[in-house]
């Protein structure tokens, strides 16, 4: 098989350019970093959340990245516990990426929680009633079993034991990703969260964010080291994207459903699919549209669907598509009123029974973008300086059947 003879190397590219890629990705840490520090030092008055919406738009690039971070390891999952052996080159990469976008997405949730010291208490003192507990066992304990994942796929005398560990870290990145979902599912209190469709919901998010944002490190990193690509591997990730948007958008339709049924949550399903302004239109607009249609329709069509670039800019709609979703899910959720007092109206001093407004604001977008920037400094240095990418990820190579059936 072709894994068997897979020759893995460090990116040799040219320095100025990997060092000026690693000094823009340094100055976006930064830039998060000082937004940090403004809105720990002035509070987050500065901020547009409020006491009504306290999840905003770090939480949205967060949570973002931290569902994308089990999808990305689907690489891995497929080729050593399902025994798909033209993926098995890029499993390696597939682990990298998991661990960078966890570490990202967590970074941004840390320095998001407005006294980040007090994580320490988070870690010491557990309630176990309470889903965030659950949380941080379920991200540490992603990160030490896919780092031994990966030393297993790198040494050659653990390799044989590879599967089983993949096995194991398949389990965990879905109970990870079921607890992230679950987080929101729980929270019966507000109408735009209560429902327990979101557990496999963002599931199957996970699969089509993680993927596509795997498909774009894949495209660059192969462009930029001039490393043969084939259409073989290319094609088999651009079919699997598509099913997973498919899975993504059939839950979403689901739920969306069950909740039009629901008569307790005809307020909500009205305020997102036609009275919430730009919650509507992200929906609609960006999700639905420009995040899902769109990105099917690019992939399938043999026009498009075809050509590495027509890939990458699927991919590319997919990630925005899934922020917009995510938006729409934590911040549009926060916004419509909880219902104190079922059937009745309710208005107050405190805005209650109002929809609450929020405007994002310059530190907060920072705060989000450094996590993304976090995750690509990471996978950056990883290719520069271990063996994670194979030297050539050409059909011959990927599927040695494959140059038989040519000849």
């Amino acid at each position: 098989m072709a894994a068997d003879t897979t020759v893995y190397k460090e990116i040799e590219g040219k320095g100025g350019d990997y060092y000026a890629l690693v000094g823009w990705l340094g100055v976006m840490i930064a830039a998060g970093l000082g937004s940090t520090y403004y809105m720990e030092h002035h509070g987050h008055v500065v901020t547009g959340m409020t006491n009504a919406i306290v999840w905003g738009t770090p939480h949205v690039f967060a949570v973002f990245l931290i569902v994308a971070a089990s999808g990305a390891l689907n690489i891995a999952s497929i080729s050593s516990v399902f025994g798909k052996y033209h993926y098995k080159p890029l499993a390696r990469l597939s682990a990298i990426t998991a661990l960078a976008l966890l570490a990202g997405g967590l970074m941004v949730l840390v320095l998001d929680l407005g006294r980040p010291d007090r994580l320490i208490v988070a870690m010491t003192k557990y309630n176990f009633k309470s889903i965030f507990a659950w949380n941080i066992y379920l991200y540490t304990g992603f990160f030490v079993i896919v780092l031994v994942y990966l030393w297993m796929m790198m040494e050659r005398r653990m390799v044989p034991h590879s599967k089983k560990v993949g096995l194991f870290a398949f389990v965990w990145r879905l109970a990870l990703t079921t607890g992230t979902g679950s987080i929101f599912g729980f929270l019966v209190a507000r109408p735009g969260y209560d429902a327990a469709i979101m557990a496999p919901m963002f599931i199957a998010m996970s699969f089509a964010f993680g993927l596509a944002f795997f498909i774009i490190l894949v495209a660059v990193a192969y462009k930029n080291s001039g490393r043969p690509l084939g259409d073989l591997i290319l094609f088999k990730m651009r079919n699997l994207l598509g099913v997973f948007i498919a899975a993504s958008l059939y839950f979403t339709t689901v739920m969306h459903l069950t909740n039009l049924y629901a008569a307790e949550h005809s307020g909500i399903e009205a305020f997102i699919l036609m009275d919430g302004g730009i919650y509507t239109f992200l929906f609609w607009v960006v999700q639905i549209g420009l995040g899902s249609v769109f990105p099917m329709a690019l992939l399938f069509n043999p026009a498009t669907g075809r050509t590495c670039q027509g890939i990458v800019i699927a991919s590319l709609l997919v990630i925005v598509g899934g922020l917009a979703q995510m938006y729409v899910i934590i911040v549009g959720g926060q916004a419509f009123p909880m219902p104190l007092f079922p059937g009745m109206e309710i208005s107050s001093s405190f805005f209650d029974g109002a929809v609450h407004p929020y405007a994002p604001t310059l530190p907060e977008v920072l705060l989000g973008l450094s996590g993304i920037a976090v995750t690509l400094l990471i996978v950056t240095v990883a290719v520069k300086y271990l063996p994670l990418l194979p030297t050539s990820l050409s059909d011959a190579k990927v599927d040695p059947s494959h140059a038989a059936k040519e000849g």
